[in-house]
């Protein structure tokens, strides 16, 4: 009778849960179906979902992080913020892997794409949506699918990250102008002098604000994280596509390059200058 055990490991699971049932490899690992006949789209695909499932991870820890800022219990969201930035630093090395991929090699599976293109990925526009990044127009691209429209729709109107520092610094005291606390949280948020005064009253005594100086170094570690993000992507196109248009319509880099210059919390930026 053969042994169902190895050095104490179990090895019958016949009556009970695998590894690979609780990960549910069987459709994780059998989800990639490359439609060219070339090798190298396995790359392609696979970056690609090991990518949604790092933003899946970092929209759970985001929206945590959030709702803990809303409540007032800043020491979770700390641990969440933290954790966000190192998966981005895990999205920055995918781009790595895929610089492997060569001008030919992509050229050879291009046609294959169809007008897929990342740029219509509803978890990375939530991301930035959740970062305040609020383009309505962005939402457009996901109506073919009512359940993810309404939820990016939702995602555009919900209050962001930042809009919650904000609402916090208001009510530890700080002096936010009204208008600025109540405005449309689905338009994009422009500075504000109110915001930058807070921000340097807690950097001038740290002490004195601690745990707000501890979540503006956060968020200033998160964008830094996202902004490498960008970086790593708009380099790694233009290696394998040059200044190609996307295929999803995009004008691919320079549309990459422009998106490098969008601040997610800008006063915590400029802040630094008056110090």
């Amino acid at each position: 009778m053969a042994d169902d055990t190895f050095e104490g490991a179990r090895l019958d699971f016949r009556a009970t849960m695998s590894y690979s049932d609780y990960l549910d490899l069987d459709r994780v690992l059998g989800a990639q179906h490359p439609r060219s006949p070339d090798p190298n789209e396995m790359l392609f695909i696979v970056q690609h979902q090991t990518s949604e499932l790092w933003m899946k991870l970092a929209l759970h820890e985001l929206a945590g992080a959030r709702a803990a800022i809303a409540a007032d219990e800043l020491p979770p969201a700390f641990k969440m913020l933290a954790r966000v930035s190192r998966v981005l630093e895990q999205l920055v090395h995918a781009w790595s892997v895929l610089a492997t991929m060569t001008p030919s090699e992509y050229s050879a599976i291009r046609p294959y794409l169809g007008a897929s293109s990342g740029f219509q990925s509803w978890q990375y526009r939530m991301i930035e949506f959740m970062l305040g990044n609020k383009n309505p127009v962005m939402v457009q691209a996901h109506a073919h699918r009512p359940d993810l429209h309404d939820k990016v729709l939702a995602a555009l109107h919900e209050p962001s990250l930042y809009d919650e520092a904000i609402a916090l610094l208001a009510r530890r005291g700080f002096d936010i102008a009204a208008s600025h606390l109540a405005r449309d949280p689905s338009q994009p948020r422009e500075p504000h002098a109110s915001v930058e005064a807070a921000w340097q009253a807690v950097y001038q005594a740290p002490r004195d604000h601690w745990e707000l100086y501890e979540l503006a170094e956060d968020l200033i570690d998160l964008e830094d994280a996202f902004r490498q993000w960008r970086f790593r992507h708009v380099t790694t196109v233009e290696r394998v596509i040059g200044f190609k248009r996307g295929t999803g319509g995009t004008a691919g880099v320079s549309y990459l390059r422009r998106m490098l210059d969008v601040v997610l919390f800008p006063e915590l930026w400029t802040v630094r200058t008056g110090l």
